[in-house]
């Protein structure tokens, strides 16, 4: 056998996804950009924060070593125990805008549905508005005395409450902006996980006689189901860093302020507020580790749920 037929054989009996030798410089290099951006931006700011939770720092910068204090002081902050409730009950209420967006989704794939393009639009301005400008909008119409909802309730006769102002409610008005800033982002998702479902098990299912709400039941949501992962995941992940609705929204002076803080929020007064940076870097560690561990808990559910086809 030639030495070329031999090279030949070795590539035919080599197990298959291995690559040469030759070829992993090549791959390293190219993926060295990303790679190094990710390790300079995202994980060294990480590894800071966590040494920095066990500092505390001085007035005018420098720090020391205070080992487990921050966290100590963090256990017994009844502050932060309210902010987690604040935060993970503003992420369950916003959670309730997938369905709303999965129902959009549906409405919005109709056949010969005409001016899809402009919906698809309006509801995505949203997303491309900036939050500071969101913001502003929804506390001009939650404006208490002259606000466009509370004129709406005062035509039935309903006094509305001051929003952003009364504690009782405000944390559901944040919710539903947090909602209807993105229902727009999660249907574009939705609409192409439907645009995926082959039309052939719907007509399948339309000969056994399957209405369109079995349908939906029994092949849209099980088909979508990676979506609808997809989107939970995003969503759980962005809400529990709230805070530039409630920064826009409600003064320092605003009497319901204390108590519907968020842990961003907490983080925020903590650090830039009241210099106590090291105790700052403690909450972030700590919102990281809830981030995380709500996040492997979806992994875990997903198996039990998500149908890849």
């Amino acid at each position: 056998m030639t030495t070329t037929e031999t090279r030949v054989a070795r590539a035919a009996t080599r197990a298959p996804g291995r690559r040469p030798r030759g070829d992993w410089p090549w791959a390293y290099l190219m993926i060295a950009p990303t790679g190094l951006g990710l390790a300079v931006f995202y994980l060294w700011p990480v590894v800071q924060t966590v040494y920095f939770s066990f500092t505390e720092w001085g007035a005018f910068g420098g720090h020391t070593w205070v080992g487990l204090a921050n966290y100590q002081t963090l256990i017994h902050d009844p502050a932060v125990g309210h902010a987690l409730k604040n935060t993970f009950v503003y992420s369950g209420l916003v959670l309730l805008g997938v369905p709303l967006s999965i129902v959009l989704a549906v409405l919005l794939n109709t056949p010969k549905l005409r001016g899809v393009s402009v919906y698809r639009t309006l509801y995505f301005l949203p997303v491309v508005t900036m939050p500071a400008a969101v913001a502003m909008l929804w506390r001009w119409i939650y404006n208490g005395d002259y606000g466009l909802l509370n004129y709406g309730l005062s035509l039935f006769g309903v006094d509305g409450p001051y929003w952003v102002s009364d504690g009782r409610v405000v944390l559901y008005a944040m919710a539903v902006v947090g909602v209807w800033t993105l229902i727009g982002y999660n249907a574009v998702i939705f609409l192409a996980g439907l645009q995926g479902i082959p039309q052939h098990y719907y007509e399948a299912a339309a000969i056994d006689g399957a209405g369109r709400v079995r349908q939906f039941f029994s092949i849209t949501l099980p088909l979508l189901s990676p979506s609808i992962f997809f989107v939970t995941v995003l969503t759980v992940i962005g809400s529990l860093q709230m805070f530039d609705l409630i920064y826009m929204m409600m003064d320092r002076n605003n009497p319901a302020l204390t108590d519907n803080r968020t842990i961003v929020y907490l983080f925020y007064e903590a650090a830039f507020v009241n210099n106590q940076r090291g105790y700052a870097a403690c909450i972030a560690v700590v919102l990281l580790a809830v981030i995380l561990s709500l996040t492997v808990v979806q992994f875990r559910l997903q198996k039990k749920w998500v149908h890849y086809e």
